[in-house]
């Protein structure tokens, strides 16, 4: 186990490299000058150029790459061309709403999704069923952003018993921050609870004809037990796939919720840098998703064998 989660952690080096080059180049590439964002529209070329001289744009790419690379080695996520501060320490103080916004996400949608998919497998060819699987299509095909504005015209506008929009800290009071949460965790949730439960219900409905779920039910075990001890167990390990590709594609749906909410997170940072042509935010931002992406696909690895022991690495 631990020669796998080496082998695992030494594998990440390489994607990480491939990464950075990739997303150095590719911002390079890609239209509009930092220079000229930053000096406004009524700046002349002069000035432009000073700021590209003090930013160190005017150097060849291979130059700016090596110099961001070896600081990137020694922790220093450079400064911040658009907020004017260290990288690491503005994402440090983004990183709260996103983490807060992405584990409520995933937990309210496992915790609904999953009993869900396995009431559909039951019930299936029902009314329930087709209910379930109604709401998985419509969950799934209907845009982030979309959900979002409904639920402010009707949650907060219209019945007003919740907050358009902001977000408070923890810090400064639960209350306040569980209030804040419910319509942004409610609008990412949707679309993973309807994929969590169409997963469960298609797997859950492959293991019931098995051997061993007619046994148990021939031993005079409740369907409660057969359903969830038996069936659900066995059929674990696409639904953790699911969830850990779930988890992963968060990052998107962080960016689009945050928005809609005016949430100061990672998300909302994304977008700002972005559309200021921040290199060193967005390089950073990107990087640390992807670290996050190699990191989960580990944990849903190693949690296949909890479910499923003949598993080996």
């Amino acid at each position: 186990m631990f020669g796998y989660i080496l082998q695992r952690l030494l594998s990440t080096i390489p994607v990480v490299i491939l990464v950075a080059i990739f997303v150095f180049v590719l911002l390079r590439l890609a239209p509009g000058d930092p220079a000229a964002v930053i000096a406004g529209d009524n700046a002349n070329a002069e000035q432009i150029a000073l700021i590209r001289t003090k930013l160190g744009l005017d150097q060849p790419i291979y130059t700016q790459f090596f110099l961001w690379i070896g600081h990137l080695i020694q922790g220093d996520f450079g400064e911040s061309f658009f907020f004017k501060k260290s990288v690491g320490e503005l994402i440090a103080s983004r990183i709260e709403p996103t983490i807060a916004l992405s584990l409520a996400t995933i937990t309210l949608a496992v915790i609904i999704a999953v009993p869900l998919g396995v009431l559909a497998a039951y019930k299936h060819g029902t009314a329930i069923d087709k209910f379930v699987m109604g709401f998985s299509v419509l969950g799934f095909s209907v845009p982030i952003f979309v959900v979002g504005y409904l639920l402010i015209y009707v949650f907060a506008i219209k019945l007003n018993l919740l907050p358009v929009q902001g977000y408070q800290r923890i810090g400064d009071g639960v209350g306040g921050f569980l209030l804040r949460l419910v319509l942004p965790t409610v609008t990412l949730s949707v679309a993973y609870v309807a994929l969590i439960a169409r997963m469960t219900r298609t797997s859950v409905l492959d293991v019931m004809g098995e051997d061993y779920v007619r046994t148990a039910r021939a031993k005079g075990q409740v369907e409660r037990i057969v359903l969830f001890k038996h069936a659900l167990k066995n059929a674990a390990v696409p639904i953790v796939t699911v969830i850990g590709l779930g988890i992963a594609g968060l990052i998107g749906g962080v960016v689009v919720t945050e928005s809609v909410y005016s949430i100061p997170g990672v998300g909302r940072l994304t977008v700002d840098a972005v559309l200021a042509r921040d290199y060193p935010t967005i390089q950073a931002i990107i990087l640390m998703f992807s670290l996050v992406y190699v990191f989960i696909n580990l944990a849903v690895d190693l949690v296949y064998r909890i479910f499923d022991p003949r598993i080996r690495y």
